[in-house]
């Protein structure tokens, strides 16, 4: 890289770094956030994850933590770093059908040509809500971002940087790096290594370079008042394995490393008393028990599905698959269509529980799991799941567009994907704590902001984790559960499904849902 480059880069560094504080409301000077992908909190052990075991013991350990649904990256990426539930920040799934970004077939919405087309579009607002790095910055603070998968470009998305704090933070995303000024650095924090390109299993080297990229070159000169680093692994091995099989266990052995390294470098820094440490997992994982082809069932059953739209005809199906959860988009929104695709989900032995665009009986709303977007689809089915246990003892298999049997996914609203892990630790947080109290993804946005000293606006979907504060701002809340059902009598079947919530205040929570379909 240029000399002027560098320059550059660290002038812009040194101006932040001289702009004055934000006043926090809590005692952390920095806050860092950890991302598991796809960890659950039952492998959390002494055996498995000694460092993050430790760190619950010294810390809180959220007994009750939930992702919001779609249980899937993405969606909750965008959750975690905006408190904005999925209707409001218009990242409803992982895989979307956006067709003012392409018109044919859906659109990956981590992909970096699916961001830029997407905000040139919507003027800025492809996420509808602002990201606590996005918050950071315009308080007038730098923000560090790295992440081993793609999701890391959805937490600090912007191209142009107009402000001293948001031209000095860092980015990185899978081997790209936001500004471009910066990438030089990192390699340089990794002995002049670039960022692996083959992805292993357990993913060892490329979160290990990722988590040096952060500690040894963005933290280089001071740790900034926000960090995030994201791990690709148990995900990539879960995927690839199984929860509980022996490289997937492996790849909790290699994040908990990167974890201790992180640690240690705040040690080294002489912040680790002075920083909060979340980590945490976007969702949980479950195994696939039955592999299912949607659009191959649809057309079987006398339904124009494809997973693609070419010259589509008025009630032709979009059919876009994310594990363990499908989305169905009919063309022109034709309502006899998403009936009959009621009707046909409502016959079947693997649908779980169905939402709708429109009201029609045996489904919920859309609203129900805030889902419904400008863009929103016509139909959602989750399908079913069990408590069954896989070949390596871990419970919890649901059915699944597409993988593989045996194999691990997640999306659906099995309380095994709905149940995520979440542990926090530092001078905000009170000392071998267990939370019983429901908590979930949206939380950590308006606790952070709380913490530094933001006042987000509009305000955030979910609460202040303030039973965990060693000062609460409001006293404990009180948590209550219910349950929804829906059912529909037919000719020649009865359908009934449910979905349980946990409440605490106006935070909702969702636990688990399923159906059942019984022919008469």
């Amino acid at each position: 890289m240029k000399k002027s480059s560098f320059h550059l880069f660290f002038t812009l560094l040194a101006a932040v770094l001289s702009l004055p504080k934000i006043h926090a409301a809590g005692q952390a000077e920095h806050v860092v956030m950890v991302v598991w992908d796809g960890m659950r909190p039952d492998f959390v052990t002494a055996q498995y994850t000694p460092t993050l075991r430790q760190l619950a013991d010294q810390g809180v350990f959220f007994n009750h933590h939930h992702p919001v649904y779609i249980s899937s990256t993405e969606v909750n990426g965008t959750a975690l770093l905006t408190g904005a539930c999925p209707s409001r920040s218009t990242i409803v799934a992982n895989t979307e059908y956006r067709p003012g970004i392409n018109p044919q077939k859906p659109v990956d919405v981590q992909d970096s040509e699916s961001v830029r087309q997407g905000d040139k579009i919507t003027g800025g607002h492809y996420i509808a809500a602002p990201t606590l790095p996005e918050l950071v910055q315009a308080a007038g603070s730098r923000t560090v971002v790295a992440g081993t998968k793609s999701v890391a470009l959805l937490l600090d998305r912007a191209a142009a940087r107009a402000s001293a704090a948001a031209s000095s933070s860092v980015n990185f995303f899978k081997g790209d790096v936001l500004p471009a000024a910066a990438l030089p650095v990192l390699v340089a924090a990794n002995d002049g290594k670039k960022f692996p390109s083959e992805i292993t299993f357990p993913n060892i080297a490329q979160d290990a370079w990722t988590t040096r990229a952060l500690t040894q070159g963005m933290w280089k000169d001071g740790v900034p008042k926000f960090s995030v680093l994201w791990m690709s692994d148990p995900d990539y091995t879960q995927h690839k394995e199984a929860p509980g099989s022996p490289k997937a266990l492996g790849a909790l052995a290699s994040i908990d490393k990167n974890l201790a390294v992180l640690l240690e470098a705040l040690k080294e820094k002489g912040v680790r008393e002075k920083t909060d440490v979340f980590v945490v997992s976007d969702h949980g994982f479950s195994t696939i028990g039955r592999s299912l082809d949607v659009v191959k069932l649809l057309k079987a059953a006398g339904f124009k599905a494809g997973r693609t739209f070419e010259n589509p005809q008025p009630g032709d199906v979009l059919v876009v698959g994310l594990g363990g959860s499908v989305l169905l988009y009919v063309n022109e929104h034709d309502a006899a269509v998403s009936r009959r695709l009621a009707d046909f989900f409502q016959t079947t032995d693997f649908a779980g529980v169905i939402f709708s665009r429109v009201k029609m009986k045996g489904t919920f709303p859309l609203s129900a799991v805030r889902l419904d977007s400008p863009g929103a689809p016509d139909l959602v089915v989750s399908f079913k799941w069990s408590d069954s246990r896989n070949e390596f003892g871990t419970p919890g298999q649901i059915a699944c567009d597409g993988g593989r049997n045996n194999k691990g996914a997640h999306g659906s609203l099995s309380p095994f994907d709905l149940h995520n892990m979440l542990v926090a630790a530092g001078p905000d947080f009170r000392a071998g704590f267990a939370d019983d109290l429901p908590s979930g993804n949206l939380d950590l946005a308006p606790t952070i902001a709380w913490i530094l000293g933001l006042n987000p606006s509009p305000k955030m979907d979910g609460r202040i984790l303030t039973e965990a504060l060693v000062h609460p701002p409001t006293a404990a809340p009180k948590a209550k559960t219910k349950t929804l059902e829906a059912a529909h009598d037919a000719a020649p079947f009865h359908w009934h499904q449910y979905l349980k919530e946990s409440v605490v205040g106006s935070a909702v929570y969702f636990d688990e849902g399923n159906g059942s379909s019984v022919t008469k």
